[in-house]
């Protein structure tokens, strides 16, 4: 991806990424939640941003539900078991059972509403 790509070759030289032989550098998880609050206030977002709540959302919202195959994301997760990345699947069999759910109540409504509206249009 272009942004990874933009991304990486800034940080490139950096003296941080260089010690700890990674290509960003690296902060505490505490500071990553501290800037993601900052963001959520500037942007207006009432949610306690986290970065467990960022990866869980990448895994599921950006990665498994845009058919990335469950191996690829198991990998950019870093898990050792593919079991692991299994669980962010169920989440999505969840939320599929759930729309559906949802849909079948909207249009069982709506169902109901041209029945009335048949029925007031006959008398």
């Amino acid at each position: 991806m272009d942004i990874a790509e933009e991304l990486i070759e800034k940080y490139k030289g950096d003296i941080r990424a260089n010690q700890t032989e990674t290509f960003f550098p690296v902060i505490s998880n505490q500071k990553l939640n501290s800037y993601l609050k900052e963001i959520a206030d500037v942007c207006g977002i009432k949610k306690n941003l986290t970065f467990h709540m960022a990866r869980h959302t990448f895994a599921t919202m950006v990665t498994l539900t845009n058919g990335v195959p469950i191996e690829t994301v198991s990998k950019l997760l870093g898990h050792i078991k593919l079991t692991t990345t299994q669980i962010y699947a169920k989440v999505i069999e969840r939320k599929v059972s759930d729309d559906m759910n949802n849909l079948r109540d909207f249009l069982n409504n709506k169902s109901q509403q041209n029945n009335i509206g048949i029925t007031k249009s006959i008398s």
